[in-house]
C-alpha cells in the first residue's frame, strides 16, 4: 500500500539542492523572473499541516520562516514580502517566502491570481528595479546560509 509521501513531489525533491538546510526543514531557491529572491521552506518529512507537527517543530519552522523574511526584507529591499503556506495542490508542510514590490505582474493580488500585467508590458522602470533584484540573489542567499547557520546549527 502506497502512503502520501510516495507521490509527493517535495518528498521526491528532498535531496535536490537547497540554498540552507539542517536535519529538520531545506530552504530552496524558487526560479521566477517576476519574484527574484523568492524561496520556499519545506519541511523534510511528509506532513502536510503546521498541527502535524509538535510545538517545537512547529516553533523552528516559523523561526527559519521569519529569519527569512528578515533577511530578505534586509537584502532585496522589496516594497512587501508575502508569507503563504497553502498545500492545496501540494499537501506537503511548505511556507513561501515572496518579495513583492508594488507595480509587479500581480500587485496588488496574490502570485496565483491572474497578473494584471502581461509579460514584457511592465514599465521600464519596474523591469529596471526587477533585474536589479535579479543581481542581488546571489548575496541574498549567501547572507541567508550565514545568517541561518549562526542562528539553527550546532556549534562543533
Amino acid at each position: 500500500m502506497s502512503s502520501p509521501a510516495d507521490s509527493c513531489p517535495l518528498c521526491a525533491s528532498d535531496g535536490a539542492p537547497a540554498v540552507w538546510r539542517d536535519d529538520r526543514l531545506r530552504v530552496i531557491a524558487v526560479d521566477d523572473a517576476d519574484y527574484p529572491g523568492y524561496v520556499r521552506v519545506i519541511w523534510c518529512t511528509h506532513a502536510a499541516e503546521m498541527t502535524d507537527l509538535d510545538d517545537e517543530d512547529r516553533l523552528h519552522v516559523m523561526r527559519v520562516v521569519l529569519e527569512v523574511e528578515a533577511v530578505m526584507r534586509d537584502h532585496m529591499r522589496p516594497d512587501k514580502v508575502n508569507l503563504a503556506a497553502l498545500g492545496n495542490m501540494v499537501p506537503h508542510l511548505h511556507w513561501h517566502v515572496i518579495p513583492r514590490w508594488r507595480g509587479d505582474r500581480h500587485f496588488p493580488d496574490a502570485i496565483w491570481a491572474a497578473p494584471r500585467v502581461a509579460p514584457g508590458a511592465e514599465p521600464e522602470a519596474f523591469r529596471e528595479l526587477t533585474r536589479a533584484a535579479a543581481l542581488r540573489v546571489p548575496e541574498f542567499h549567501r547572507r541567508l546560509q550565514e545568517r541561518l547557520a549562526v542562528r539553527f546549527l550546532p556549534s562543533p
